[in-house]
């Protein structure tokens, strides 16, 4: 093994690099190449343009428009998600009263451990088509059939949450029913992540605060805060992914996938328009090697500012 360590290694990496390189690395250079040319997609003839595609991407109004709908998104997931994932993980591990058995959780937190992270065992598209139901715009949808027993609701002209352009705090409302989702399905997981980070976090810091005079407000601040911050960094960039995707969500919960008048459109609803229904796959193709290279910009800036130095017990 000493004298053959290289060829030893060579040797059980070659093939896993090889499949990686050949579908993973190779589409992604596949799709820069048509991103030069006018390639229609469905025929072998393609015109060179170079940089023709990228100079359009940003005279393209729809394009500004979707992207900052992406922006909403990647600011809001995060911000909101990993907040109410922190504020459920702190209740169900050190929210609890103090006991003889130190600090603990809140009562049955071992139950809403498992009723948070349910909607993480649903697929996405089931999660969608799921509050489709409830956002529906007649009287059998969930939170309209609501509103009219109750005596708030028109049985005659109900709700249109799904079809309502109408902006709130400057941005179209449709874009804050997309954002509930979103953090309701996820909020789960990161609960779990961060319990289990909050868990490598001794006990004896929290009961040292608590008998100084800290209440669980100080605690969770300057404690809870300060010791998550690489798992916090982590999970800030991942949401920021699922943010710049949120295709599944607007392709099945908006009409025209994108609508309504375009109150909904992101970059990847765009991008699937512009290929498959216009047939302009060479421009979609600038579009996704733009996306990505934004991607991994942020991700290398994200991880950048909240470097520091691994704090150990």
């Amino acid at each position: 093994m000493r004298h053959g360590v290289a060829r030893f290694v060579t040797g059980f990496l070659a093939l896993p690099v090889a499949l990686y390189l050949f579908y993973v690395v190779w589409p992604f250079a596949q799709a820069a190449g048509y991103s030069l040319t006018d390639w229609g997609g469905y025929s072998d003839s393609q015109r060179f343009v170079g940089l023709d595609n990228y100079v359009r991407l940003l005279s393209d109004e729809l394009i500004r428009k979707a992207f900052w709908h992406n922006v909403f998104f990647l600011i809001t997931v995060p911000l909101f998600t990993i907040a109410l994932a922190l504020f459920l993980a702190f209740l169900l591990n050190v929210g609890g009263r103090e006991d003889r058995a130190g600090i603990r959780g809140v009562f049955g937190s071992a139950v809403y451990k498992v009723i948070f992270f349910f909607p993480q065992v649903l697929s996405l598209v089931v999660i969608a088509v799921m509050w489709q139901q409830i956002y529906r715009t007649d009287r059998q949808g969930l939170i309209n059939g609501l509103l009219i027993k109750l005596g708030l609701g028109d049985p005659e002209n109900p709700i249109a949450f799904t079809a309502d352009p109408e902006p709130f705090l400057g941005v179209p409302a449709v874009l804050w029913w997309l954002l509930l989702i979103a953090v309701w399905s996820g909020a789960g997981f990161y609960m779990v992540l961060f319990s289990a980070a909050m868990q490598s976090i001794p006990k004896d810091i929290y009961e040292a605060a608590l008998l100084d005079g800290a209440g669980r407000f100080h605690t969770f601040f300057r404690i809870t805060l300060p010791l998550l911050r690489d798992t916090i960094s982590v999970a800030w960039v991942y949401l920021g992914f699922i943010a710049l995707d949120m295709y599944a969500l607007v392709f099945v919960m908006t009409p025209s996938q994108g609508g309504p008048n375009h109150a909904s459109e992101i970059f990847a609803s765009v991008l699937n328009f512009t290929a498959f229904q216009k047939g302009q796959f060479g421009y979609a193709c600038a579009m996704g090697v733009a996306l990505a290279i934004f991607t991994i910009l942020l991700a290398a800036a994200q991880l950048r500012i909240t470097r520091r130095d691994r704090i150990e017990f």
